[in-house]
C-alpha cells in the first residue's frame, strides 16, 4: 500500500512501526541495554558514492558530526568527531551552515539545537538512536525526587549537577533549580562549583561517574553517598539518609560501561602481562579503582596517542572507539585490546548506519527536511542556562 493510499483510507502507523522505521523514539525504554555480540555488517559499497553525491550537493549547507563511538562507515562522513560536547560546541560555531547532521544519539542532538542558532535545523538520521542512560531520568521522576526532598526538609541545601549524557528537559531541570551540566572531563570542577553553592548535590543521571568523581577525585567515602532509585517509594531512601548523605546519586548507568567488572580487570592482567588498564569514568567503582588510569573519551585518546611503542592497553569503552584505535596505533606496536572478552558496542548508537545517513542526506539535498531535533523555547532557556554556567566554570 502506498503513502498516499493510506493518507486516503486515514490510516496512521503505529508507534512501533514508527520505531522500527527509525522515525520515533520511545521515551520509555531504556534501549541499548541488550548486547547482541557482533558489529553489524558493512552497508552496501554503492551507499558510499551516494552519501558522497548528497554531501557534495548540499555543501557549505550541511555540518556532519560524528561521534566516536559511530562505526567506520559512518565516521569518514562527518567533518568534525569528538565527544559529545565537543560536537555540539563545534556545531555552534558553525553559524552558515543551514543543516547539522549528528551522527550520534537523541540527547547529543538535543545539546546542538540549544547551542545552535534559530536559523539552523539538527538532523538525526536516526530518531530511535537514543541513550538508555539518559532514558533512565525522565522529567515527571526527577520532578518527583525533587518533592520528596523537599519534603525531608533538605532541598534548599541541593544543588543539581546533571551529566552531559541527559535529555534536554532534566538540563532544563538543572538550570531551573540553580545547577550546571558537566562532562567526564570536568566533573569535579563541576562538583566544587556545586558544593561552593550548596551542601548536597543530586548527580544526574550516572550514579558511577557521580561516585568515581565524588570519592576518587574528591576524597569523599562511599557513605557519604546514596543511591535514589525513582522506581522505589522516595527512591528507597529515608529522610534521615537523604540528610546524611553529600552525594545524592541517581539510579542510571551506561549500558556499555558497566558490562566491565572486576573480573574482566583480573582476566586481561593474567593475560596479557604488563598490560595498562584505561577506562571511561562510567565503569564501576570496583573497577575505576582497580584500573591504572581512568579519564574521559578524549583522556583516552590523548593517553594512547602519548604511549610508548610497544606498550600494551585494555580499555574500557565503547568496542567501535576501541577498534578504531587498535588500527590507529597498529603500525607503532602498541596492542590495544577490549577490556572485556564478550564484544559489545553501543547498540544504539550503531543505529545510525550508512543506509540512514544516506536517506537524511539525500533528502535534504532534494529540499526534504527530515528527523528534525527541535528543543521548545521554555525547555531550551533553562537547559542553556545550566549549560552557561557549565561553560563558566573556572
Amino acid at each position: 500500500m502506498t503513502t498516499a493510499q493510506t493518507q486516503e483510507l486515514d490510516v496512521q502507523p503505529t508507534p512501533l512501526a514508527l520505531l522500527l522505521l527509525g522515525r520515533e523514539a520511545d521515551p520509555r525504554s531504556e534501549r541499548g541495554v541488550e548486547c547482541p555480540g557482533n558489529l553489524p555488517s558493512p552497508s552496501d559499497p554503492d551507499l558510499v558514492e551516494r552519501a558522497r553525491a548528497a554531501k557534495a550537493k548540499l555543501g557549505d549547507k550541511v555540518f556532519v558530526l560524528g561521534h566516536h563511538y559511530q562505526r567506520d562507515e559512518v565516521i569518514q562522513f562527518a567533518d568534525v568527531t569528538g565527544d559529545s560536547f565537543k560536537l555540539a560546541r563545534d556545531a555552534a560555531a558553525r553559524p552558515q551552515a543551514e543543516y547539522i547532521v549528528f551522527c550520534g544519539v537523541h540527547f547529543m542532538a538535543e545539546s546542538a539545537d540549544i547551542l545552535t542558532g534559530d536559523d539552523q535545523k539538527v538532523v538525526l538520521p536516526d530518531l530511535a538512536a537514543g541513550c538508555s542512560m539518559a532514558d533512565m531520568a525522565t522529567a515527571e521522576q526527577v520532578a518527583e525526587c525533587w518533592d520528596v526532598l523537599t519534603e525531608a526538609g533538605i532541598a534548599e541545601q541541593v544543588v543539581p549537577v546533571s551529566y552531559m549524557n541527559s535529555s534536554a528537559d532534566i538540563k532544563a531541570f538543572t538550570g531551573k533549580h540553580g545547577g550546571t551540566i558537566c562532562t567526564s572531563s570536568n566533573a569535579e570542577r563541576a562538583l566544587d562549583w556545586a558544593f561552593e553553592q550548596g551542601e548536597k548535590v543530586l548527580f544526574l543521571p550516572d550514579q558511577h561517574l557521580g561516585r568515581n568523581t565524588a570519592v576518587r577525585d574528591m576524597g569523599m567515602s562511599l557513605e557519604d553517598c546514596v543511591v535514589y532509585n525513582p522506581h522505589k517509594p522516595n527512591g528507597g531512601l529515608t529522610a534521615e539518609e537523604l540528610r546524611a548523605a553529600k552525594m545524592i546519586l541517581w539510579r542510571g548507568h551506561c549500558s556499555v560501561h558497566g558490562r566491565f567488572s572486576l573480573d574482566s580487570v583480573n582476566e586481561v592482567r593474567e593475560r596479557i602481562p604488563g598490560v595498562n588498564v584505561l577506562v571511561h569514568p562510567e565503569c564501576r567503582h570496583e573497577v575505576v579503582a582497580a584500573a591504572d588510569h581512568v579519564g574521559s573519551t578524549e583522556y583516552i585518546i590523548k593517553t594512547l596517542e602519548a604511549a610508548p611503542a610497544g606498550s600494551k592497553w585494555a580499555i574500557g569503552t565503547e568496542l567501535n572507539l576501541v577498534r578504531r584505535l587498535a588500527n590507529r596505533f597498529a603500525s607503532e606496536d602498541k596492542e590495544i585490546v577490549f577490556l572485556d572478552r564478550t564484544v559489545c558496542f553501543c547498540s544504539t548508537m550503531n543505529r545510525i548506519d550508512l543506509p540512514h545517513l544516506v536517506w537524511a542526506l539525500e533528502s535534504l539535498a532534494e529540499g526534504t527536511l527530515v528527523n528534525r531535533i527541535e528543543v521548545d523555547k521554555e525547555t531550551e532557556a533553562f537547559a542553556k542556562l545550566a549549560l552557561e554556567r557549565m561553560l563558566a566554570l573556572p
